[in-house]
This record gives C-alpha cells, structure tokens and sequence, in this order.
C-alpha cells in the first residue's frame, strides 16, 4: 500500500505548500439559484446538494467521460442524508462559492449517496483506508480520470484546525500533484488497485470448520467487553447487535452464563441511555460516550431492525417483560415514523433538526412540568435525569437515572404518551424516503419473527404488505432492484439485497403460513448463486454480471452495522438448502465459511454474522413442517410453543392444505399431512424425523428433547 507522503507532506498544515501550476482555464461558475444536475437524481441526499455551486455530476459516464476528455482528476464526494459531519462539509464548502470556483476548475466532482451506491462506498473507502489509516464519512477520493484512486480522506475543514489541513490546501495541493507529478500519480493508483485487487480475491483458509473458533471468538470479545456499561470498547460506542446474536447462540450451544451475562447487561445499558429514545422508541446510531448516554442523534432503519430483533431473541432467551417492551417499541417506532403508505420501509431519519443535532429530543426542566404539571413532572424528572442545569448544551438527553424495571411505572407511561404528543408538533429531522431493498429485508425478518413470537397480527400485517410492495415495485425481470423512491426503482441489486430479502421472505413465510414468499425465496436463491457467486474462486462477490465493471470487483467480507454480503448470502444458502435438500448450496456455504474461519477467530467484531452461519453450519438445525392453516384455532397453541423456545438454527416450512401451488421445491413437506384433521408438526434433527405431533404438550416436550 501508499500512503501518498508526498502529498501528504504538501498538504499538511505545518508545511509550506508550492501551488505550482494550477488549471488556468476559464472559471466555471455555478448560479446559486440555477439546480446542478444533481436535481435530475431521486436520491434525497444528491437532491440536499443540488442547489450548490460546485458543477456536481452523478456517478456516471458522462461524468467519466469528461474528465478523460479535459485531462481533470476527479474529485469523489460519498456521504448519506443522516450524515452530521456530511452536512457541516457541505454548508462549509460546498456551500463557498469559493471554494466552488477552486473544486470546479481543477476537478470533475462527483457526488454519491452511499446508500444508493455501495459498491462504489465499500472500494473507495477501502481505498482511502490504505491511503491514510482510517475512514469514514464524509469521504473524499480523488480519482484519475480512469476511476483509479491516488489520494483520499474523509472530513476536510474549510481552512486549517486541529491539525487537519483546510479544503481549499488540500484542493490546491492535489491539483498541483496530480498536474505536475503524474508519474507518481499513475504509481500510487497502480499501487492502491493492486493492493486491492488482492485483498478482494485472496481466500485466507481451507481447512475444516471447527467448533473451537466460536470457542477463540467468545475469548476475544471477553476481552473487549465493557463490563461496567455493557457494549465493547470504549467511546465511541456502536450497538453491535451482530455479536449480541452470536452471544445468544454461544449461551445456547454452550450454557455459558457469562455470554448471556454481557448481552443482558448491554441490552439494559442501552435501554437506560440515551441512545435509546426514551419517548418515541427506536435507537440511535451510537453513542458518543462508553455510558450510552449522549448519542449521535441520527436513526437508521438498519440498527432497528437488527436491534429489535436482538432484543425479541432475548425475551425467548430470559422471558424478561422488559426486553419485550423494547422490541414492541421500537418496531412501533418503524411502523410510525419509518413506513411508506406502499409499505416500504424508509431508510433514515436525520440528526439534525432546525440547524441543532439532536433538538427534537433535547427537554428542558420547565418543559416536561408545563406538560405534565408540577406533581407528575417531579417524579418523571427524577426518573429520567432531567435537571435544571442539563446533561447536553444546556438542555436534558432522556435517559433512565437508576435500575431499569422490567415493568414500567403507569405514571411513566403516561407521561412519555404525553411528551410524545408535544414533541410531534416540533420541527421534525429530514428523512431519507428512499427505500432500500437489503434494508427492508431485514426489517422483514425482524416484524415477522416478532409476529410469530408475540402473536402480533398487526406486525404480520405490515410484513406481507412490505413484502408485497418489495416484489412488486423493486423487481424487474425476476431481478431485484437497489433503491426505490418516488415511483421509481433504480440500481441493480447487490448481494446483501437478494440475501437479506431471501432471510426476510423465509421468515415470513412461517409466520404465515403462505407458500408464496417460500417459492419466491427457494428462486431468488438460485438468481443470486447465478449472478454473485465466482465458481473460479469459490466466493460471492457483492457485484453481479448486471453492474458496470470497477477498478476492483467488491467484496466485502466484513460484519458491520449491517451483515456483509457474503455472510448474509452463506447463512441464506444454508438455510435454503436444509428445506430444499440441495447439497450444492451447502457446499457453497461450506466453501464461504472457511475462506473467513480464521478471521471470525481473530475478530470477532468483525465477523459477527459470519459467526451465526458458522455455529447455524456446525449445529445440527432442528427441520420443522407444520401442515394446517395459520387460521385455525389449533395451530396457535403449537406456534406459541414453537417460536418461544430459542431455536436460533431452525429451519420452518409450512403447508396450508389451501393453498394448491406446487411446492415439490420443498423436501421438508414431502409425504405431508395433517393427522386426524388437525395441524401437525413434523420435527426433523440430525437427518432424521421424529414422532408427528399435534398439542402444544407433546411438541413442548419433542423440542426439548423429553
């Protein structure tokens, strides 16, 4: 790898810095009242830029092209609309006709949503990683002209502070490098695409998969573990509810108090702080301090989602009341603020509201009495911390200020339905309405498993109607779209569409009942092995033969806020083949899961979801057909029993005698059929079938092996 020193010794602060020559040509000028062609995009992110007076093009080939005809570097800008630090760039540069004049003389820029694009997000930032050390976002590239990438980073300031060097430097500097020295230009990208190239197809190990790397992962997030607060590391502090999930599989496999220990005391850390909005349900995206209190305000469909469900596993785990609140609340914060009247769900909601992170959270004193009155306001006071000096800028973060119970005071439920109903009536954050296909996947395995377990219909309502809308709206051909807004959907779908929709569409189908998410799910299997899996290499690719080529193919193995493709698509593979007995994909699965075994050992963080397929593959799935209708009064006694025991690796098909289409696709429902006329479940382990049943008794006992 390079790091650029050259350039980076230009740039810093502490340097003297030689312009050199600079694109002397005619300015380009940009009329603050006339939209660039950002305005043409659907993105809402793209749409917040569009009045700027930098000459931003999307990514694309016109954009390309330009820059190989006029000889320009290309300057990259990819951010997201929930972006604090996005937006402060913006107002400070992009906003500076200034700065503007300097951008569009000397570049072609280009600005990307990184929710739209994550592809182009995962290699750039993989890039500026190598560059210099560390990512993030806003991310800055600069490019040649052939897309290649010489030189990066992330939040740059409008003049030099902190040590960072100032936009307009760094601006100066590249142009000048990249004019000047192209020599060392066209070295440092030969260098940074090989680096890449390499790391994208290196498989890392072969041998056979182990229990014992579940084993070394448990150790090493022992180590990492905040035992005080909950959570891993230090300040700042993410969820990681990848690696709650994988916990709670180790506790089950293993009977380890200790890993049931760390996920109770984060679930509840979390739920005290204010991370966890304590009015409207729902979390933020981390939070800025080791004690979950202060949180960077913004909220993501993708942390409710996988936090909802973290939350509901740990309700079967524990039968806490107070784990099942939290899942209800904030799947009823989705439903609320985060669902399209179609039935998408949205993907962000901003942090920022009236120019101020955070204000539509933030509570005075004297507000919550003017609400609630002096008697009541008292006792909420104290139960949220609220004081008259304040926990943020003045002003008061809710957060629970003492043991958390697991049933919540009547006054307490009163009072957050009464700040809720004033706190509508303030300036809502932006929200980003796109709708993403991965993203909804999740939500719809998170609202159907919730269905299941707390016998919500409601939840079941919105899982169908979101799963109608995906398949009908964001599929063209029989494949998947990326991203829908506005009556539109765009973009190719990437691996982590077609495996988290697939997990989602598995989900509800037992929560349903109904065979057509199953079929859809067994067939959007086989369409995702056909576009995403390299047969040369024995490994999925984030990109499919229906995207455009890169400088580097992406792949990105690594569990973040959200499943890595790869991960998503083995532990979709595994489960798919378990209902349909195709070995092939097991095969597959197998091949994934040992290319990362080593890495999942080292860093587990990393690699949490990658560590549920792995303990799903060593496991010996419990194999459950139902036969009846999800109707009748019969089968709620055996679903009850069912979905509230902790089967992480189980996998469920279900037959309604009503419903007529073909599931030959199915061998778990093969020779099927209701004993007696009343629904039955069949339970399959370790490739073979035990007794049917038919009352809640029997299956209770036949599940824990009694």
């Amino acid at each position: 790898m390079t790091r650029c020193d050259c350039l980076r010794n230009a740039i810093d602060p502490a340097a003297g810095l030689s312009e050199g020559r600079l694109d002397q040509g005619a300015h380009i000028v940009m009329d603050l009242q006339r939209p660039n062609r950002l305005a043409q995009e659907t993105s809402p992110y793209l749409l917040q830029h569009a009045a700027n007076p930098v000459d931003w093009y999307p990514w694309g080939d016109e954009a390309l092209a330009r820059a190989r005809q006029e000889g320009k570097p290309i300057l990259l800008s990819i951010g997201y609309s929930a972006c604090h630090w996005c937006h402060v760039m913006a107002h400070e540069s992009f906003e500076d006709e200034g700065t503007a004049r300097l951008m569009n003389d000397n570049f072609v820029n280009i600005k990307v949503d990184r929710e739209e694009r994550p592809d182009l997000d995962v290699v750039y930032m993989e890039a500026v990683q190598a560059i210099i050390g560390s990512g993030g976002w806003p991310l800055t590239v600069f490019l040649t002209p052939e897309g290649k990438p010489f030189y990066g980073g992330t939040y740059f300031p409008p003049e030099d502070r902190h040590g960072m060097p100032g936009f307009a430097r760094v601006l100066k500097a590249v142009a000048d490098f990249y004019h000047n020295r192209r020599g060392e230009v066209e070295q440092a990208a030969r260098k940074i695409t090989t680096a890449l190239e390499a790391r994208a197809d290196a498989g890392q190990e072969s041998g056979p998969l182990v229990a014992d790397t579940l084993s070394q992962a448990f150790s090493a997030l022992k180590g990492d573990f905040d035992v005080a607060n909950g959570g891993f590391g230090t300040a700042p502090k993410f969820p990681q509810p990848l690696t709650l999930e994988f916990l709670l599989r180790y506790h089950g496999r293993t009977g380890s108090e200790q890993a049931l220990s760390m996920v109770e005391t984060t679930l509840e850390n979390m739920v005290k702080g204010g991370i966890y909005d304590q009015i409207g349900g729902g979390f933020h995206r981390y939070a800025t301090d080791a004690r979950w209190l202060v949180p960077h305000f913004e909220k993501m469909l993708y942390d409710n989602a996988l936090l909802g469900r973290a939350y509901l596993d740990a309700y079967i785990v524990t039968g806490r009341a107070l784990f099942r609140r939290i899942t209800e609340e904030t799947i009823d914060y989705v439903l609320r603020e985060m669902t399209s009247p179609e039935g998408g769900f949205y993907s962000t909601q901003d942090a920022d509201s009236e120019g101020m992170e955070g204000k539509y959270y933030l509570w005075s004193y004297q507000e919550v009495v003017e609400v609630l009155g002096s008697d009541a306001a008292r006792m909420v006071n104290d139960y949220y911390g609220v004081t008259t000096k304040g926990n943020f800028e003045g002003a008061n973060i809710l957060h629970i200020h003492g043991d958390v119970p697991d049933e919540e005071p009547d006054i307490i439920k009163q009072a957050k339905a009464s700040l809720l109903c004033v706190r509508e009536k303030r300036v809502r954050p932006a929200r980003d309405d796109k709708v993403l296909t991965s993203w909804n996947g999740l939500m719809l395995a998170g609202l159907a498993e919730a269905a299941c377990v707390l016998d919500r219909e409601d939840y079941l309502a919105a899982g169908i109607a979101n799963a109608s809308f995906v398949l009908k709206e964001m599929m063209s051909a029989g494949y998947l779209k990326h991203t829908y807004r506005e009556g539109k959907a765009t973009i190719e779908g990437y691996l982590d569409d077609y495996a988290l929709l697939i997990e989602g569409l598995l989900s509800l189908h037992q929560a349903s009942f109904d065979g057509r998410w199953l079929r859809e799910g067994i067939r959007l299997t086989d369409v995702m092995v056909e576009e995403f899996w390299d047969e040369s290499t024995g490994m999925f690719y984030d990109t499919g033969g229906k995207h455009e080529e890169l400088f580097v193919r992406p792949r990105n193995t690594h569990d973040g806020a959200v499943p890595s493709g790869p991960s998503a698509a083995t532990l979709a593979l595994l489960k798919v083949s378990r209902l349909t007995g195709n070995q092939r994909l097991e095969e597959m699965a197998t091949a994934s899961l040992k290319a990362v075994q080593g890495l999942m050992a080292r860093h587990p963080l990393a690699f949490g979801n990658w560590l549920c397929a792995l303990d799903f593959c060593l496991s010996q799935p419990r194999e459950i057909a139902i036969v009846g209708s999800h109707r009748e009064a019969a089968a709620a006694g055996l679903l009850r029993v069912l979905f509230n025991t902790w089967l992480p690796n189980k996998v469920v098909a279900a037959c309604d005698p009503a419903d007529t289409a073909s599931m030959d696709d199915v061998i778990l429902l093969q020779d099927r059929s209701m004993i007696d006329q009343r629904p039955t479940v069949f339970v399959c382990d370790r490739r073979s079938c035990r007794r049917p049943v038919n009352d809640p008794d029997s299956l209770r006992k036949l599940l824990h092996g009694d």
